[in-house]
């Protein structure tokens, strides 16, 4: 990692606490004691190193294209939209994390704090719609890193990414942990009555303490509720997905955050096993020797009974949901929850409507 040591400590404010060799990197740096009180060494010992503290550096950047396509089986889009690289909200968990290695950047404190704009991205996005032979289907927007992190505050890209998608009858959907999305209910509301939008909550926890460990520039969950019956009640289709269930961490909070997201509106309900792919392995088990030292070796042991015998199992159908006794325990009150609070499904969004962006033309609004 290019920090001179292990962290010792959290970093307040970030989910990562070092930076992290990301797995294509060449050249990896390790601080040496030489014996004669580095300077370096005393001012990481006082917490006074710029890198162990960095401040948010966002470098726009000219896409060549944005609307992403997936081929998994096991993820319900086929066409996604990022507005960034890398995500503000430091959430310690995330599976994107690793995505940062291929910028040969750490998916650690960089992934949090070296974020990327993608400036162009309205005018990418009218080129692609208007492309002859474009099919339409439902758009995930803000998938690998969220739409709706603090720095779209500044950058409004996904509002204006929205807008496009608004003025051609495009569908969209979200999975976000931004309560910042209240601000476009005017534009979600007015596609949600042409069956145009739905929108996922993404809540791990209640607890606002542990919220400030593992998601620290996310919405406090109380603040995601709040959104969450705000667009309920302009009629947006909102469902809460309890992501991810981490054992002996959070998997206790499962049933009450499925009572609370029905409470203030959700209408369906997922949930995902804490997944850890690639240098996300090193990260969780830092953040575990940091905040939980007492349980870190039982968390891991459960983690890996559910990937069979592993940190994570990649293969689709179980990378999800996992395996094994505890895995099952899971699903079950999953099940039983979802039943006895009687959520359903979203409803389906229509790609029908759909009318391809004029072209700019100096003349285009005269007719």
């Amino acid at each position: 990692m290019d920090d001179a040591r292990k962290a010792t400590s959290p970093i307040k404010g970030r989910g990562a606490a070092s930076r992290v060799a990301g797995r294509f990197e060449k050249t990896v740096r390790h601080g040496e004691d030489d014996g004669w009180g580095s300077v370096y060494d005393t001012a990481l010992d006082e917490g006074a190193a710029p890198s162990r503290n960095p401040d948010t550096q966002v470098t726009e950047e000219r896409a060549r294209s944005i609307i992403s396509r997936n081929q998994s089986p096991d993820v319900g889009f086929n066409a996604s939209i990022n507005p960034y690289r890398g995500c503000e909200h430091g959430c310690v968990y995330c599976f994107a994390r690793p995505s940062h290695a291929y910028l040969d950047l750490s998916p650690g404190l960089d992934f949090e704090s070296r974020l990327f704009a993608k400036t162009n991205a309205v005018e990418r996005l009218r080129e692609e719609l208007a492309k002859p032979g474009y099919v339409p289907d439902t758009i995930a927007l803000g998938i690998n890193t969220d739409a709706y992190q603090p720095i779209e505050r500044d950058y409004r890209i996904t509002r204006g990414v929205l807008e496009v998608l608004a003025e051609t009858q495009h569908p969209v959907s979200f999975v976000t942990k931004g309560g910042m999305i209240e601000r476009d209910v005017d534009l979600l509301a007015r596609m949600a009555k042409e069956h145009l939008v739905t929108v996922h909550f993404s809540v791990t926890t209640l607890d606002n303490r542990l919220a400030s460990k593992m998601e620290p520039r996310a919405t406090a969950p109380h603040g995601k509720l709040r959104a969450m019956r705000t667009l309920a009640d302009a009629g947006v289709p909102v469902g809460v997905l309890v992501a991810p269930v981490i054992p002996m961490i959070t998997d206790h909070e499962l049933e009450h955050i499925l009572e609370a997201a029905k409470e203030h509106g959700a209408q369906s309900a997922g949930y995902v096993l804490l997944r850890l792919p690639h240098e996300l392995k090193e990260l969780w088990r830092e953040w575990l020797q940091l905040h939980y030292p007492d349980r870190a070796a039982h968390v891991m042991s459960l983690i890996q009974q559910m990937r069979g015998g592993k940190d994570y199992d990649s293969r689709f159908g179980k990378r999800m949901r996992g395996e094994g006794p505890f895995a099952q325990l899971i699903q079950q009150r999953f099940r039983k929850a979802h039943a006895r609070l009687g959520f359903g499904r979203l409803p389906p969004l229509d790609a029908s409507r759909f009318t391809p962006p004029r072209k700019p033309s100096p003349q285009a609004e005269l007719f």
